[in-house]
């Protein structure tokens, strides 16, 4: 395992993204969405195995993954993403008859949840955090129960990290997943597993951002690596 963990700003990861889904890359944006959404299913089966009860997350990918693994999820959606892609994702988890709740207040589900998957905002997100999604944060802030983030913890900056004062400043997800490469603001984390994921980067597209590809294993999606190794941003 390299002894710096390289990173990628906002822009280089949108570059990136645009690069796969490139006719060089080749790849289409829901195609992205699957391995990325595989991916954070296999790093919430790693630190919260289906034996240990049931799951509430908010990965719509994510929760058709972990309902085959045998969890029960339970989906936070309260702003659909309005697009043909979203709402096909939403057909298939109303198909399997995966619980949607906007109405209950998210300090009750994540009370009766064992694990939260943080996939509210992006890499793009800029704050404060507004209504809806305050309540949410405010619960994870709590530590009521453990969180898993997807690609950036919400309501952090991508580069600064969490907030100096107010909503959010001290939200410090358990575990962390960085999808493709890991952000700037992940200098910042100090929880327990953080992992890469996304096993669908070529050598030529990495060596163009300097990014080192993980070495998974068998099957695996993703790949933990030190929590405080030296971060470099690119």
């Amino acid at each position: 395992m390299p002894q710096t963990l390289k990173t990628l700003g906002p822009k280089a990861a949108a570059d990136l993204d645009g690069d796969l889904m490139s006719d060089a890359g080749g790849f289409s944006i829901d195609q992205l969405m699957e391995l990325a959404g595989l991916s954070v299913s296999q790093a919430v089966y790693n630190v919260h195995p289906p034996s240990a009860g049931n799951n509430g997350g908010d990965g719509l990918v994510a929760a058709r993954h972990l309902y085959f693994y045998g969890y029960t999820p339970v989906v936070y959606y309260p702003k659909p993403t309005k697009k043909p892609i979203y709402d096909g994702l939403v057909k298939q988890l109303n198909n399997l008859h995966i619980r949607f709740d906007n109405e209950t207040p998210f300090d009750k589900l994540a009370g009766e949840s064992d694990l939260i998957v943080d996939a509210l905002f992006g890499f793009s997100f800029q704050p404060p955090v507004r209504e809806p999604f305050d309540q949410a944060i405010a619960v994870m802030e709590k530590g009521v129960k453990p969180v898993l983030a997807v690609d950036t913890p919400s309501s952090w900056h991508v580069e600064d990290g969490p907030q100096n004062e107010g909503l959010g400043s001290k939200y410090m997800p358990d575990y962390l997943i960085s999808l493709t490469a890991a952000k700037p603001n992940v200098g910042h984390f100090k929880g327990k597993k953080h992992f890469i994921g996304g096993r669908f980067l070529g050598e030529d597209v990495a060596k163009k951002y300097n990014l080192n590809i993980p070495e998974y294993k068998g099957l695996d999606q993703i790949v933990e690596v030190p929590v405080d190794v030296k971060v470099e941003k690119l």
